[in-house]
């Protein structure tokens, strides 16, 4: 084993550890220092295209198992079929994954999933290819409206995407490919140099509430964190700094 392989290991393995707790001045954040909190979900032209979502209401039509079953049924899917999930359906994937449960303040919320300090540095995008009632293309998740806002429609999106995910077809095989962007500066705010270790963590949270949510309505899912760095975010057209995906999971019928 080389040196340098071995130096790569050690780093990942302090990255693990809660060491930086007892190594970070606190009170250097922003929050320490009065600065505002950044807001909850990254702002958009108010006359942007939007899609409004099925609510809570409309989901006791859904099929929905059991959680001690959806516990036990939970596994990695990589094969779907070619049946369209439902709008209603994605409604209720997103609410699981990022949903509002109640908006504290003006710069906090509980959601369905836990997050440091309710810092929630996650933004939810979709690349949709198969949703009924939903054209193709790439969508954000706006938590706090309950919508879709419509970004761009890629024009070779399953080519470019395997690309990306370094030749795994299936993360464009399915009906939608979720995908989670981590915006640093909201969990830095309060936990400064602690922050990295704690979204890495939100990450988890995220897609583990989408494997179960999946199980429910008879979908399937597989998280993937493979992938080409650069390709992935110019893939959603981001910058990778101060924005970058973090996350991703094709999600289809099976």
């Amino acid at each position: 084993m080389s040196a340098s392989w071995s130096k790569l290991l050690e780093q990942g393995r302090e990255f693990l550890k809660a060491s930086i707790w007892e190594e970070t001045d606190f009170s250097q954040t922003q929050q320490s220092r009065g600065i505002a909190p950044p807001p909850l979900e990254k702002p958009f032209s108010e006359d942007a295209k939007r899609i409004k979502l099925p609510t809570v209401k409309d989901w006791r039509s859904l099929a929905q198992m059991e959680l001690v079953s959806a516990i036990a049924n939970r596994c990695s899917r990589r094969n779907f079929s070619e049946q369209p999930l439902r709008l209603i359906e994605l409604s209720f994937l997103l609410w699981a994954t990022q949903g509002i449960r109640r908006r504290l303040n003006k710069s906090t919320a509980l959601r369905t999933v836990p997050s440091a300090g309710a810092r929630h540095a996650l933004e939810t995008y979709l690349c949709v290819f198969h949703v009924e009632g939903l054209a193709a293309g790439v969508y954000r998740y706006l938590p706090l409206e309950h919508e879709l806002l419509w970004e761009f429609t890629p024009t070779n999106a399953r080519e470019e995407l395997t690309a990306a995910a370094l030749g795994q077809a299936f993360v464009a095989e399915g009906s939608v490919t979720f995908f989670w962007t981590a915006i640093p500066c909201r969990m830095e705010w309060r936990y400064g140099p602690a922050s990295h270790k704690l979204i890495a963590l939100d990450a988890g949270h995220v897609c583990q509430n989408l494997y179960l949510a999946c199980e429910a309505i008879g979908a399937g899912v597989c998280g993937v964190a493979a992938y080409h760095q650069q390709l992935m975010d110019r893939f959603l057209r981001l910058e990778g700094k101060e924005e970058f995906v973090i996350y991703l999971a094709p999600v289809g019928k099976v």
